[in-house]
């Protein structure tokens, strides 16, 4: 094996494709090699968490207070704000 340069498919910049970035895709049985280079494959993963991710507002089973949340909450475990979180330690 030896590094490859390839073409990023968002920027049309070039970008090199390593022996130790071909090996890992090879251990993890990744069948294609990468199409974007890394700095498009960062950031189209920053802005895929920012859509895919809800925040549910609650109220804080401590205090009272209105907080927003990044998971549905069930009723079976109490929800807290951050303040309440950290004097808890968690």
């Amino acid at each position: 094996m030896e590094d490859k340069v390839l073409i990023c498919k968002d920027c049309g910049r070039e970008f090199v494709f390593t022996v130790q970035e071909q090996e890992f895709f090879e251990e993890k049985g990744f069948q294609n090699e990468p199409t974007r280079c890394l700095d498009c494959r960062k950031i189209r993963r920053q802005h895929n968490n920012r859509e895919e991710r809800k925040f549910y507002t609650v109220n804080c089973d401590e205090c009272g207070i209105e907080t927003q949340v990044p998971f549905k909450p069930t009723g079976i475990k109490p929800v807290y704000c951050r303040d309440c979180m950290q004097k808890k330690g968690l």
